[in-house]
């Protein structure tokens, strides 16, 4: 059992809300950046890690940074790592991909060809090899370079984890699952409020709701690349990460939580998603315009991803669609509102300022975060 340094990605502006979660799994957080997080673990973060964060996209076993403003200095970098270390010889190892950001080097292709160059050179010294044959477990790569400072991590997740395993059934344009879960946990939403999408599509909001109520790992269902690393994490410490995972979910809990969607095809693959991640039970959808959007409890929430207005043909549906979101909130007066958007208007036309409005980068498009606070609901009376 090994320590490691691990690099997680995230969406630029979640970084505090995956820090939490590191944290809440009791690793020590060695550097917060502008969309990532390093932290230190055993062996068994690897398993942990993959199984249990819900925010970040992957998580990268470090292997080596250094300084490098040239090819040569790239190749002699990259072979000074001890890549026996990490890789038998009969591994499959390539740099599935190359970010290069304020550097002297840019070029993505050419990065990966020169790094698996030094790669099998270090690795021809160490195994005294001419020839790997590659044919057993594989070690993607991925480096990053950042202003001329390299790093280097191997991926084990393989799938982006944002894949839980559950969306068999897509609609268009939908939010990717790390990035709700992160905006779920970044509202004050628990498992005992109310949580409502208008706008569920495949219903990404209410799952990963459900899941963070019933405390179910979003790694539970799938598999991931470094499972077959078994000279790096043993078997049993993964069988030991899920045996976790399984003690940990809340098969009892009860919960209101709804989707809603003016597609009948939108509310199908909801459904069909939510069976396929065994909270089916915990959510309830329902085909129903925003219009018609109404409640008769007090204090809930709704957290959604309207329409953006992205395709020319549809920017001016936008104004009548935010005045319905509007119109739809008056009528919940004491509820919070929560609404990811990148239709630049939304405030105009819903017809009131966010108490918070947070910039978060969904992919490379530029998004909001609105937060609309209602009050908080009186404290239960004890007996």
């Amino acid at each position: 059992m090994g320590k490691y340094e691990f690099i997680a990605p995230c969406h630029f502006g979640l970084e505090a809300v995956l820090k939490k979660e590191i944290l809440h799994l009791g690793y020590e957080i060695i550097k917060v950046e502008d969309g990532k997080i390093t932290f230190f673990g055993d062996s068994d973060a690897i398993c942990r890690a993959n199984i249990f964060l819900r925010t970040t996209e992957r998580i990268l076993l470090k292997v080596g940074s250094f300084h490098a403003t040239t090819f040569d200095e790239l190749f002699e970098g990259t072979k000074s790592i001890p890549w026996e270390q990490y890789i038998p010889e009969n591994g499959r190892f390539w740099v599935t991909k190359a970010t290069s950001i304020k550097s002297k080097l840019f070029s993505p292709s050419d990065i990966q060809s020169i790094m698996k160059k030094a790669m099998v050179e270090r690795m021809k010294a160490s195994y005294n090899l001419n020839w790997f044959q590659e044919d057993g477990a594989e070690f993607p790569i991925r480096v990053t370079i950042m202003k001329d400072e390299v790093v280097i991590g191997l991926d084990t997740s393989g799938d982006s984890l944002h894949k839980r395993g559950y969306r068999q059934s897509t609609v268009k344009a939908p939010i990717t699952e790390t990035l709700a879960a992160a905006l779920i946990l970044l509202t004050p939403w628990n498992k005992n409020r109310i949580l409502v999408d208008p706008f569920c599509g495949g219903g990404t909001f209410p799952i990963e709701a459900a899941m963070i109520g019933a405390n179910i790992a979003p790694g539970m269902n799938r598999s991931f690349t470094a499972e077959s690393w078994t000279h790096l994490v043993s078997k049993k410490e993964w069988y030991d990460a899920v045996d976790e995972a399984e003690d940990l979910v809340d098969r009892d809990c009860d919960m209101d939580i709804q989707g809603y969607d003016i597609s009948r095809d939108a509310i199908k693959s909801a459904m069909e998603n939510a069976r396929m991640a065994e909270v089916d039970h915990l959510i309830h959808f329902q085909q129903r315009p925003i219009k018609d959007l109404s409640h008769r409890k007090k204090y809930g929430f709704i957290i959604t991803n309207p329409p953006y207005g992205l395709r020319l043909e549809d920017t001016e549906d936008m104004p009548a669609l935010y005045r319905e979101i509007g119109q739809a909130y008056r009528g919940l007066d004491s509820w919070s509102m929560y609404l990811i958007t990148a239709y630049e208007d939304a405030e105009r036309y819903i017809g009131k300022k966010a108490d918070k409005n947070r910039k978060i980068y969904n992919g490379m498009l530029k998004t909001y975060f609105y937060q609309y606070m209602g009050p908080k609901p009186p404290k239960r009376k004890t007996v």
